[in-house]
């Protein structure tokens, strides 16, 4: 007896479009990060807050659609990385009026941690698999 792999798992097609449509939507939120993240790190390459901008909204306006599944960590994990992104460009922003290195520094390893974690999160959300929450990393 064969099986038939053409069908999916689940039979509640509903259930199956929602997760289509998250996925749709973080692809579009970790595509339009990786560009601002990639412009962040390249020379020259700002494509603009922008970018980064719609896809917070995005995300924002998206993330109670995920409730109840494994998107949701998702959610959570580029909403937290732009916000934590942002608090760090602006801890690190007077370190750019008292000298030129030190603020160049800073906001290149934060871009680096940025596009670290947007490629780590699309990834993830590739393979099927949950983010992290800071809760799991406590003792």
């Amino acid at each position: 007896m064969t099986q038939n792999f053409t069908r999916p798992i689940t039979s509640d097609a509903a259930a199956l479009q929602r997760l289509q449509s998250l996925n749709t939507i973080g692809t579009i939120s970790y595509v339009l990060h990786l560009v601002v993240a990639v412009g962040a790190v390249v020379p020259g390459g700002q494509f603009g807050p922008m970018l980064l901008i719609a896809a917070l909204v995005l995300d924002l306006v998206k993330r109670s659609d995920a409730e109840g599944t494994w998107h949701a960590s998702h959610f959570r994990w580029r909403i937290r990385t732009v916000l934590i992104a942002a608090a760090l460009y602006l801890l690190t922003a007077p370190l750019w009026v008292l000298l030129l290195a030190p603020g160049w520094i800073a906001w290149t390893c934060i871009s680096i941690w940025f596009l670290y974690r947007v490629v780590k999160g699309f990834v993830a959300m590739h393979k099927g698999h949950a983010m992290p929450s800071p809760a799991d990393a406590a003792p």
